[in-house]
């Protein structure tokens, strides 16, 4: 009959956990305990003999049972939890190899962190642990993990948006049921709030991607944070290009349709000419935008408004004086104009020259390369030269292409023809489905 006291439990499993002869086996054991709250209530509990088997075990060397010892007492209500920093210590040494026999226990790990911070009302807290953790499970930070969007969360509540930086750096190409339990909103919610972050840091052109990737989910369905992001996209498209541009085909229509009902269409509509018209939607609408907290976003979209509706200006005219351009962009007086116009000629935004009297000259912007960019193309010459060169050398050397050289030239038929012919004659194409996320 199996043991049904706590103590007795917790003395088995370390035993067992202490004697094993592979992770593999101890996965296993660990994740067979029932019945499960019994095996919960004894890992979150000492010994038998009043020790703490966490001042016994090694965080290297026995990663699996503290990760399980550790996420039992973050949720049972019986015990005490433990402290930031033990949690710290552990995203700071474990093995990865070990937890990742556990990705469902990572998971409760992440969120009791989480939770055990904004319990303290410390949630800036639980960055760096979580940052540990995030850094240090997934075999690349190219794989995406339901850590991620705990972490930018956890970030935005912590008002630290900076500290997101080096995770949203990595582009996500790589996703792993095994690796992590995702579920489909864990994509959207990272996405989301890894936009905002970025928006908030005032990086518009990776907000933008972040949005649209949370917009352009696939789904049978739009989710309502699909919609958010779009909105939130367009706002960002708005501020650093001064107009939209079409989703992807692959977005849901139905996306497309509600935005179209609502009144950031109208606003973007108005986008970039009509200042009053900016503020009067604004204005009218103001307690749904700031429900959708988008009040920011707007403010700064109508503060560049003159910037874009001067741009425009340049494409239908050479020249025009500051009092034309001012009456254009709803600026009375010139010398706002004037330091609008030197702004952007700083930034790059035009390539203009004002006279002394007053008169602008516009003209196509000329090419400008770095000298990294420069070296780097060299570069990529050079290494395509020597790549032809010995590839040259190389069928030089074949006497079989020499013949089939020299046979396609008898019949007009060229080499790289028949090699290709004979890749799809013989059913040798293999055709790839897009794989998709589930």
């Amino acid at each position: 009959m199996a043991p049904s006291d706590p103590l007795q439990v917790m003395d088995a499993i370390f035993q067992k956990v202490t004697t094993a002869d592979s992770v593999i086996s101890i996965a296993t054991y660990l994740k067979n305990i029932n019945p499960q709250d019994l095996r919960d209530a004894a890992l979150s509990g000492p010994l038998s003999s009043g020790q703490d088997p966490l001042s016994i075990l090694t965080v290297p060397q026995n990663t699996l049972v503290v990760l399980y010892i550790l996420t039992a007492r973050l949720y049972s209500p019986a015990s005490q939890p433990p402290s930031l920093q033990l949690l710290e210590e552990f995203c700071r040494h474990f093995d990865p190899e070990q937890a990742r026999f556990a990705p469902d226990k990572v998971t409760l790990l992440a969120k009791g962190i989480q939770k055990l911070a904004l319990a303290h009302n410390t949630p800036r807290a639980a960055i760096q642990p979580l940052h540990h953790l995030i850094s240090r499970y997934p075999p690349h930070p190219s794989y995406l993990t339901a850590i991620h969007p705990i972490f930018t969360l956890t970030c935005l509540q912590a008002t630290t948006p900076a500290a997101a930086v080096p995770v949203l750096e990595y582009p996500i190409t790589n996703i792993d049921p095994h690796l992590s339990d995702l579920n489909y909103n864990d994509n959207l919610i990272y996405h989301y709030t890894g936009g905002v972050i970025l928006a908030m840091l005032k990086k518009w052109s990776e907000a933008e991607e972040f949005f649209e990737i949370c917009a352009t989910a696939p789904g049978s369905v739009p989710a309502a944070l699909q919609m958010e992001a779009l909105k939130k996209l367009r706002l960002v498209q708005l501020i650093s290009k001064g107009k939209v541009t079409a989703l992807p085909k692959y977005a849901h229509p139905i996306l497309s349709r509600q935005f179209k009902a609502s009144p950031y269409h109208q606003f973007i509509s108005s986008y970039p000419h009509n200042v009053d018209s900016l503020k009067e939607i604004l204005h009218k609408e103001r307690s749904l935008f700031s429900t959708d907290k988008n009040v920011g976003l707007l403010r700064q979209a109508i503060d560049r408004a003159p910037r874009w509706a001067l741009k425009k200006l340049t494409a239908t005219y050479l020249s025009l004086n500051l009092a034309d351009i001012g009456k254009a962009v709803k600026i009375d007086r010139e010398d706002e104009v004037r330091q609008l116009l030197l702004d952007m000629i700083e930034s790059g935004d035009i390539s203009a020259s004002i006279a002394a009297d007053g008169s602008v000259t516009f003209s196509d912007p000329p090419p400008q390369f770095s000298r990294e960019q420069v070296d780097q193309v060299l570069k990529n010459v050079q290494d395509q030269g020597a790549l032809l060169e010995f590839l040259e050398k190389e069928m030089a050397k074949s006497k079989e292409y020499l013949s089939k050289a020299v046979k396609g030239r008898d019949e007009g038929f060229s080499v790289a023809d028949e090699d290709v012919f004979a890749q799809f004659q013989g059913g040798g194409a293999v055709w790839v489905d897009e794989p998709g996320f589930s």
